[in-house]
């Protein structure tokens, strides 16, 4: 499982260092990555076997389902399969790097099965506008957290 976070850095050449408290881990599923996002806000780093297990579920519903066609366009156009380097490192997609102001440092975060990374100021300005509700506690209470 994926969980925490850690300060990274995305480099000149739009390279990140995937943090060593997440590497071993993502390892684990193999070298290859599929980096994309929904929403061009963010990227969202998948070991590739469960970006397919997400595939699997798509192809399930039919090629003219509107939120099919709809999330597909968006992965597609902001992802890309990326192999880990030597040192640690993937590559965040020019498109997706440039909608989500990816350069400096960025939050790299745990999802129990991937990633997600946020530029740092813009995931602190979700962070403080997006406050967790009592209708929040209740549906974690509903699951017994």
């Amino acid at each position: 499982m994926l969980r925490g976070n850690c300060l990274a850095t995305v480099d000149d050449k739009g390279r990140l260092k995937i943090p060593a408290t997440f590497l071993s881990e993502m390892l684990r599923a193999g070298r290859k990555f599929y980096v994309t996002s929904a929403r061009g806000d963010h990227a969202r780093i998948y070991p590739m076997k469960a970006w397919e297990e997400i595939e699997r579920k798509l192809a399930q519903l039919s090629s003219h389902h509107s939120v099919r066609r709809k999330f597909l366009e968006r992965a597609n156009y902001y992802g890309q399969v990326v192999e880990v380097d030597g040192q640690g490192r993937v590559l965040i997609p020019p498109v997706l790097r440039e909608s989500a102001l990816m350069k400096g440092e960025v939050d790299v975060q745990g999802q129990l099965t991937y990633l997600e990374v946020w530029n740092h100021a813009r995931f602190l300005d979700r962070l403080h506008s997006n406050q967790f509700t009592a209708e929040d506690e209740q549906v974690l209470d509903s699951l017994g957290i």
